[in-house]
């Protein structure tokens, strides 16, 4: 009279062909509800992927390294529900005459069926995120869409909210902590029909067949992974151990010079994380020799540290710490700067005629709602310079020998927050009006500084522009904002004598810096791609073209 249950992939965010990496069981083996049965990784994250049923296992579908997505078969799963409440009638006349015995079962019935354990959701990024902030506690009452914990990553802070009510019984992260899609946050206890319907026929039932399935289950559990665990599929390192580390750290590796085998790994089973790969890199550049000759011959750094300065004993000082954006967005900084080959290539475009037509637009404009920046011209033109140089608007891949040129035009506009800068999206640029872009600009960069912006507001850019023009400067070299190989920087206009048909003629020009990645521009491309945003900014006729 037993049920056989079809164990399938769950929601795994819209993933598709996602790698099983690592199989922890087997045909035969006892499952209990939570066990994990397999670990999948993506690009993004790693995750384990829960039985939601109990029994034992009497047909396995997948194996390492297939590739699944949301209702692919894992297993079938014979449960013993119908032989539970089969038992119960014989069972059940002993128990009425045994109150104390049906006490002590029936919380841990309530329990399991009323838990439920919430994990980070999908928050967009191919990396492990800081908790900045845990709002819950255990104890506490939570209502649907209160907020749990609050993440910041190195563009973006953002809450994380409850899918449930209920009571948290566990909180499993803390400040401080890096986590991705997929890590438990917290347990709650949700109320609902389940405790309350476990009377004294049900308790009597589990005590029965539980504590058996549990005995049988976890030897089990614990000793899978051994026996399937995914070798082939890992770089071997010299000790003859698997190198467990996923794509995107190997991938932040390789950038860095860094052989992953003489990484030691924080995470689950000793795997690699981002930041011992990080943390390993630092080591080598602050200890220098002392770090040892073989780690500095195979990551090819040699520096000396930097030294410890007492800077009070030359006067007073005062510490203060950075800001949370600062210190996220200072190393994906250095991190571009190293590792992006920038050349800056420097001209100045006259938009005597282009400033004309702005102010005379300008009463228009503010009656609108909206106002009529310079910038809004600029990222006009920007973008049909991108269309005649195609290359300017690509990303190189991975493999250092592939572009990828992008057939739509999403330009990131930097921002100064009190926080530090932050680079939201005008998305599909080709397709807006000036007045349009501009009131678009105006709303994003009203929400920056609110700290209000999503995720997806600073996502998906194929070109950024940096605007000092308020603040003054005759040029600067702007850091490329990676994956974009390429950034244009603005400075403070300046009426000049301009030479014109043999008389000095005032003229209002604007400084531009364009920073571009060598490995994807040449020089000469690059004095050509800013030449033509000059001269579209000089004859605002040529945006309309």
């Amino acid at each position: 009279m037993s049920n056989v249950t079809k164990v399938t992939v769950p929601d795994i965010g819209g993933a598709t062909d996602v790698e099983v990496i690592e199989v922890s069981a087997k045909q035969g083996d006892m499952l209990d509800v939570e066990d994990s049965i397999i670990t999948l990784e993506s690009d993004k994250a790693s995750m384990e992927i829960p039985s939601p049923v109990s029994g034992v296992i009497t047909q396995w579908h997948i194996a390492v390294g297939d590739k699944v997505e949301e209702g692919t078969l894992i297993c079938e799963v014979e449960t013993q529900s119908a032989d539970l409440s089969s038992q119960q009638e014989p069972q059940q006349e002993p128990q009425q005459n045994s109150e104390p015995a049906a006490e002590p079962v029936s919380a841990p019935v309530a329990k399991q069926a009323s838990n439920q354990i919430l994990q980070v959701p999908d928050i967009g990024t191919d990396g492990e995120v800081e908790v900045i902030e845990v709002s819950v506690s255990v104890g506490d009452e939570l209502d649907l869409d209160d907020s749990i914990i609050t993440l910041e990553s190195d563009k973006a802070s953002m809450e994380v909210p409850a899918t449930t009510t209920g009571r948290v019984t566990q909180v499993f992260v803390k400040v401080g902590d890096k986590v991705s899609q997929g890590r438990d946050m917290v347990e709650v206890s949700v109320s609902g029909s389940e405790p309350a319907a476990a009377p004294a026929t049900t308790p009597e039932a589990k005590p029965a067949t539980k504590p058996e399935a549990k005995s049988e289950a976890k030897p089990a559990a614990k000793s899978a992974p051994v026996a399937n665990k995914p070798v082939s599929r890992e770089v071997g390192s010299s000790s003859g151990q698997a190198v467990l580390a996923s794509p995107s750290v190997r991938r932040l590796a390789r950038e860095l010079g860094v052989v992953i085998e003489k990484v030691s790994g924080s995470g689950r089973k000793q795997r690699i994380v981002k930041d011992d790969v990080k943390a390993y890199v630092k080591q080598i550049m602050t200890e220098g020799v002392a770090s040892g000759a073989n780690n500095q011959a195979s990551s090819g750094f040699n520096f000396p540290p930097m030294p410890d300065v007492d800077f009070s004993s030359f006067g007073p000082t005062k510490s203060q710490p950075l800001s949370r954006i600062k210190k996220l967005s200072s190393r994906y900084l250095h991190r571009n700067w190293v590792q992006i080959p920038h050349v800056t290539q420097f001209d100045e475009a006259d938009i005597t005629e282009l400033e004309e037509f702005r102010k005379s637009q300008k009463a228009n404009v503010e009656r609108q709602g909206f106002k009529l920046t310079p910038l809004a011209f600029i990222m006009k033109a920007v973008m049909a310079t991108l269309k005649q140089f195609p290359n300017f608007n690509s990303s190189l891949a991975n493999d250092g020998e592939t572009l990828i040129v992008k057939q739509y035009y999403n330009i990131g506009v930097a921002v100064n927050t009190d926080g530090g800068l932050v680079v939201p999206v005008v998305r599909d640029c080709d397709k807006k009006s000036v007045f349009e872009l501009a009131e678009e600009l105006g709303t994003l960069s009203a929400r920056a500084r609110d700290g209000k912006l999503t995720k997806n507001d600073l996502q998906g850019s194929t070109f950024s522009i940096s605007s000092l023009g308020g603040l003054g400067g005759t040029a600067f070299t702007p850091i490329i904002n990676a994956p974009d190989v390429a950034i244009l920087g603005v400075s403070k206009s300046e009426i000049k004598p301009k030479f014109n048909q043999g008389e000095w003629e005032p003229k209002l020009m604007l400084p531009l810096s364009l920073s571009y990645d060598h490995r994807v521009i040449d020089g000469a491309e690059a004095a050509q791609f800013v030449t033509a945003l000059a001269k579209r900014l000089a004859d605002i006729r040529l945006l309309v073209l």
